[in-house]
C-alpha cells in the first residue's frame, strides 16, 4: 500500500484537508503583508531643504505668497524648474525672483547641503523610516538596504528552517516562525534606530521564510494528488489577498509604525492556533515514529468522519507503506549537499536553481511602485487583482498540461513583456503600466507552480531541505532586485533588460524538469530513481512504436490512407 492510497482510506481530500488549508492560508496573507511592506513604510515623500530651524513652509516652491518667494530664493531649481532636493544657496539669492531672471540659479552662488535637515511633503504618507531618519540624498540607498536586509534575513531563514523542519517537524517550526514574527514586528515597530529596525525587520524575515515553507509542507503533505493543484492555487490566492490587505490597511494607517503593528499582531492568533494543526505523517514516517504518524493518521480520519477505517490501521500497515523503501538509518538528517547526491537530484536542483532565480524580476517590479506614476495604492490593488486571473489560468494549464508546460509559459511570458518596456517611450506611463502588471502576474502565476513543483520534485526525505535551498536562491534574487535598479544611472534600459531576460532563461531551463502530473509524491531517493527510470522506459518505449508507425507509414502509403479514411485494417510490421 502506498502513503497515497493511506491517505484515500482516511477520507482523502476530506473536511480535515479542508479545514486544515483554511488554517494554513491565514499566515500566508499577512507573509505578502510583510513582504511588501517598505512600498509603504519605507516610500520616499517629496521633501526638500530645511531652509532654517523654524521653517513652516510646505514643501512646494511654485507656492504664492511670501513662502514661495522665500524658497525660490532659498534653495535652487533643477532642469525642471523644481525645488532641489539636497541643496541649499548658502546666502538668500533675491535676484533669482526678478521675472527677466531666466537661469536655474544665481550665477557664482555658492551651495550646501541641507543642514538643518528636511521639510517631508506629508498629504500621501504621514510617517516613513525616511521621515523618521532623513534617509534621502547622501543616505538614500539606506531605504534600499533595510529592504535587501530584510530579504537576507528570509534568505537565512530559509536555509535554517528548512533544514530544522525536516529534522524537527514542520508544525514545530511553524509555531516558532509564527511566535518571531510576532515578538520581531511588533519590536521593528517601536525601534529606536534605523539600525535597531533593521535588526528587527531580519529576524521577521528569517521567521516569514519558516512560515512559507512549513505551510506549505503542511499542505501538500496532507494533500491527495488529484487535488495538489487546487490547493496549491488556493494557498496562492492567499497570497494575492494579502496584497488587497496590505493596501487597505496601508490607505487607513498613514503612520509606518503603527502600520507595522497592524500586520505583526494577528501573528500573535496565528501562533495560538498553531497549537492545532496536525503534524504531517510523511514526516514522521520518513523520520521513523511509526506510531505518532498512525496516531496522526486516525485523528484525520476521525475528522473526516472515517473513524472505523481509521481503527483498522495498525503499525504492521503502516510500516509496508512504501515510504519505508528508505528506512530510516543512522543518517536521519539532510543536508543542502544532498539535493545533488544523485544525477536525477542533480539536474532538479540545477533546474530549480535557475527558476528560482526569477525571485528578483518579481521584486523589482513589486517593490518599486512610486515609479508608476499613479497613486501607490491604487498600483498595489491592481497589482493584487492581476493575480486573480494568472493564478487561474495557471490552475487551468496545471492540471490539464503540467506543471513543467506552466512554468516555463508563465516565465517566458513574463520575460518579454518585462523587457518590452524597453522599447516603449517613458511618456506613455499607462502602456508602461500594462506590460509591467502583465509581467507581474506571469510571475505571480509562475510563483504559484514552483512552490507546488518544488515539493513534488524532492522526496519527503528532503523535501523541506531542498524548498529551503529553493527559498535561499529566491531571497538572493530579492536582495539583488535593488542594485539592479541601481543600473539605471548608467542606462535606463539596462535594468529592464536584466529582469526581463533573466524569466526566459530560466523558462528554458525550467523544460528540462520532468512532469509531476498525476504523480504520487516521492517518498525516498529510491521512489525518485525508479519513478525516474520508469519514465524513460516509457518515453524510451513511446519512441520505439512512433518510429516503427513512421516506418509503416512510409513503407505502405496505400494503408495508412485507407487507416485515414476510416478503413481500419491490421497493419504488419
Amino acid at each position: 500500500m502506498t502513503f497515497a492510497e493511506l491517505l484515500e482510506q482516511v477520507g482523502g481530500m476530506g473536511r480535515f484537508q479542508v479545514l486544515n488549508v483554511a488554517m494554513l492560508c491565514f499566515p500566508v496573507v499577512m507573509m505578502a503583508a510583510h513582504n511588501l511592506l517598505q512600498n509603504f513604510t519605507a516610500a520616499m515623500p517629496g521633501h526638500r531643504c530645511r531652509i532654517s530651524a523654524n521653517d513652516t513652509c510646505g514643501v512646494d516652491g511654485d507656492a504664492p505668497g511670501r513662502c514661495g518667494e522665500l524658497l525660490r530664493a532659498t534653495i535652487p531649481t533643477d532642469g525642471g524648474r523644481m525645488l532641489q532636493k539636497c541643496r541649499r544657496f548658502i546666502t538668500t539669492q533675491w535676484p533669482v525672483l526678478d521675472r527677466n531672471f531666466t537661469g536655474l540659479e544665481a550665477p557664482g552662488a555658492e551651495l550646501e547641503p541641507c543642514l538643518d535637515g528636511w521639510t517631508y511633503e506629508g498629504s500621501v504618507f504621514a510617517s516613513t523610516i525616511v521621515t523618521e531618519w532623513d534617509l534621502v540624498c547622501d543616505f538614500r540607498n539606506l531605504q534600499q538596504m533595510a529592504q535587501s536586509i530584510y530579504m537576507a534575513g528570509v534568505l537565512l531563514g530559509a536555509v535554517v528552517f528548512g533544514g530544522l523542519s525536516d529534522k524537527f517537524g514542520r508544525k514545530a517550526l511553524l509555531i516558532w516562525s509564527c511566535f518571531q514574527v510576532a515578538v520581531s514586528g511588533c519590536c521593528a515597530a517601536f525601534a529606536p534606530s534605523f539600525t535597531a529596525y533593521c535588526t528587527f525587520r531580519f529576524l521577521s524575515g528569517m521567521a516569514l521564510s519558516g512560515i512559507g515553507l512549513n505551510c506549505t509542507s503542511l499542505s501538500v503533505e496532507w494533500t491527495p494528488m488529484r487535488s495538489r493543484a487546487t490547493v496549491s492555487m488556493v494557498t496562492g490566492y492567499g497570497y494575492s489577498a494579502g496584497q488587497f490587505v496590505l493596501a487597505g490597511v496601508a490607505y487607513a494607517v498613514r503612520d509606518w509604525r503603527w502600520l507595522q503593528l497592524a500586520v505583526s499582531c494577528p501573528y500573535f492568533a496565528c501562533f495560538l492556533y498553531s497549537w492545532w494543526f496536525t503534524e504531517s505523517a510523511r514526516w514522521y514516517t520518513t523520520a521513523g515514529k511509526l506510531d505518532q504518524a498512525l496516531k496522526e493518521l486516525r485523528k484525520v480520519a476521525r475528522v473526516n468522519k472515517r473513524k472505523e477505517q481509521g481503527e483498522k490501521l495498525s503499525l504492521e500497515v503502516t510500516r509496508h507503506v512504501s515510504i519505508q523503501k528508505e528506512k530510516p538509518t543512522p543518517k536521519s538528517s539532510f543536508i543542502v549537499a544532498d539535493l545533488v547526491r544523485t544525477p536525477a537530484l542533480r539536474r532538479r536542483t540545477c533546474c530549480l536553481s535557475f527558476v528560482f532565480s526569477t525571485s528578483f524580476a518579481y521584486y523589482g517590479l513589486a517593490m518599486d511602485l512610486q515609479n508608476f506614476g499613479v497613486s501607490v495604492y491604487l498600483i498595489q490593488v491592481i497589482f493584487g487583482v492581476v493575480d486573480i486571473p494568472a493564478k487561474l489560468i495557471a490552475y487551468g494549464v496545471i492540471s490539464y498540461f503540467g506543471r513543467r508546460i506552466t512554468q516555463a509559459l508563465a516565465l517566458i511570458l513574463a520575460g518579454l513583456s518585462v523587457a518590452s518596456n524597453i522599447f516603449v517611450p517613458q511618456d506613455l506611463k499607462t502602456l508602461r503600466t500594462i506590460f509591467a502588471v502583465f509581467g507581474k502576474g506571469c510571475l505571480g502565476a509562475s510563483f504559484n507552480c514552483v512552490f507546488l513543483y518544488t515539493g513534488e520534485l524532492y522526496p519527503t526525505v528532503i523535501r523541506q531541505t531542498g524548498m529551503g535551498f529553493g527559498n535561499t536562491l529566491a531571497r538572493v534574487g530579492g536582495i539583488v532586485a535593488p542594485l539592479v535598479r541601481m543600473t539605471g544611472e548608467y542606462s535606463p534600459s539596462l535594468p529592464l533588460l536584466i529582469y526581463g531576460a533573466a524569466p526566459i532563461v530560466s523558462g528554458i531551463a525550467a523544460c528540462f524538469l520532468p512532469e509531476t502530473l498525476n504523480v504520487p509524491l516521492p517518498d525516498s531517493v529510491d521512489d525518485m530513481l525508479e519513478f525516474s527510470i520508469y519514465l524513460s522506459l516509457n518515453i524510451f518505449q513511446l519512441s520505439i512504436e512512433f518510429f516503427l508507425h513512421l516506418q509503416v507509414t512510409l513503407q505502405e502509403p496505400q494503408q495508412y490512407l485507407k487507416c485515414a479514411g476510416g478503413e481500419f485494417g491490421e497493419v504488419e510490421l
